[in-house]
């Protein structure tokens, strides 16, 4: 999983999303899914983080999260993090989740 860091992430209360995150993560663990989670602050060179992050394992997909895919002003950053993937980690598939709570479902469709 490739988002943003809620906690990095002035002008909200990140509390919710940190919530939503951990219930994403705990679904992969239920079903016994490894899996990693790669949460960038944009001020602090997320592509070098991504892009490390990506090199630390072979994966079989890579779930691309809304913050980053959604916000309009990020669409060039969303443009680098798939161009990351296709380049770092290029035999995953990449999954688009609607919330870090379905981060699974957004996997299962590719890793079944």
């Amino acid at each position: 999983m490739v988002g943003l860091d809620p906690a990095k992430i002035e002008g909200w209360d990140p509390e919710p999303v940190k919530a939503a995150i951990a219930r994403g993560r705990a679904r992969f663990d239920d079903r016994g899914i490894p899996s990693d989670w790669c949460l960038v602050a944009l001020d602090e060179n997320p592509e070098a983080a991504i892009a490390e992050a990506l090199t630390g394992n072979d994966y079989a997909c890579v779930v691309i999260g809304g913050g980053i895919r959604k916000h309009e002003p990020l669409l060039e950053l969303f443009e680098r993090v798939v161009n990351l993937v296709r380049r770092h980690a290029p035999d995953a598939a990449i999954a688009f989740n609607s919330s870090p709570d379905d981060c699974l479902d957004a996997a299962l469709r590719w890793l079944r």
